[in-house]
């Protein structure tokens, strides 16, 4: 690919452009959300699509949660092709009586009748000072609930290409994106797209260990194994991206190779993803371990708001490296 056919742009702007061109290709997509329209987005995510497409495919709600997600289903009963953005992560759960007992659950409901072709985006993550109320990683909580299809776009190029796929998507499909990346530039195809949202990626290939992570610890993982490689450590660096249901094959092969695994997140560390990943290479995987599968969680605190303490609560990657070094045994 010549250098004329990669762009460096933004993940807020990764994901304006996936909106975008969402609305372009199907007049039946439209967004809705608290202060996506005039306002342009609560991080700017948004911002000038009200102008290009106009109030009814840019919708600003009220702030209720619980409405404007039913309604959001209530749309995509009868047709619709609704994006439904919740803020942050933590109104969610003012929501979670619609997503949970209705979204997930219309199609079984129904006798198979029924689907509900709704796209949540939820904004996440922890690393912008917003404090205990805003900074949450509860991706563990909905990839729980069978009835969705969840992703996690720790990637540019999942910001970009993600809603895409999810819309043609004939049930609910969660997207959760990541707040304390939008302003980070990296560089993707002119001709970025829709992408694959069934399997795992693995970002780069290694031999001695498997970096397991999805969302903010992807681009942390990546920093860490080039750090490693320096010291004689070559680090595989699996990207989950779908967190229900968890494509096993990419994990096991991984395993397979690499016969030692360092599992990271910023979710708390009991019950999360990586708790399940681990049981699931316990069960499946075993014998193909060199050494026990390691884990790097978020600390169990609500999340501090001085940078510092923010920082020391969820994985870094010196703490990424540090753990494969001990691992590994390496001095």
């Amino acid at each position: 690919m010549s250098e004329n056919n990669i762009i460096k742009l933004t993940y807020r702007e990764a994901l304006k452009r996936g909106i975008r061109e969402a609305l372009q290709k199907d007049e039946k997509v439209f967004l809705m959300g608290e202060d996506v329209g005039r306002y342009g987005g609560a991080f700017a995510v948004s911002k000038g699509l009200l102008q290009e497409f106009g109030p009814e495919r840019i919708m600003d709600v009220p702030l209720s949660e619980s409405g404007f997600v039913g309604a959001g289903i209530g749309a995509a009963l009868n047709g619709m092709r609704p994006i439904v953005e919740i803020m942050t992560v933590n109104f969610s759960l003012l929501a979670m009586d619609q997503i949970v007992n209705n979204a997930a659950t219309l199609l079984h409901m129904s006798g198979g009748q029924i689907n509900v072709p709704v796209v949540i985006r939820i904004s996440c993550g922890i690393g912008r000072q917003l404090a205990a109320q805003h900074s949450h990683s509860w991706e563990p909580l909905y990839a729980h609930i069978p009835g969705l299809k969840v992703l996690s776009a720790g990637t540019h190029e999942d910001a970009r290409g993600m809603l895409l796929t999810a819309l043609q998507n004939r049930d609910p499909v969660i997207i959760f994106e990541y707040t304390f990346l939008l302003n980070k530039e990296e560089e993707i195809s002119a001709n970025a797209g829709a992408v694959d949202i069934t399997k795992a990626k693995v970002r780069r290939e290694g031999r001695d260990v498997s970096i397991i992570t999805y969302g903010a610890g992807v681009y942390k993982a990546l920093d860490a194994a080039k750090e490693l490689i320096a010291t004689g450590i070559d680090a595989e660096v699996i990207d989950l991206r779908v967190l229900r249901p968890l494509d096993e094959v990419t994990i096991f092969n991984s395993v397979k190779k690499t016969h030692r695994v360092l599992l990271v997140e910023e979710a708390w560390g009991s019950v999360n993803v990586s708790s399940e990943v681990s049981a699931r290479i316990m069960e499946n995987v075993f014998y193909e371990l060199d050494a026990p599968v390691q884990r790097l969680g978020g600390v169990e605190v609500p999340i501090p708001y001085p940078k510092h303490l923010e920082d020391a609560s969820i994985p870094q990657n010196a703490d990424i490296v540090k753990k494969v070094k001990k691992m590994l045994q390496h001095d």
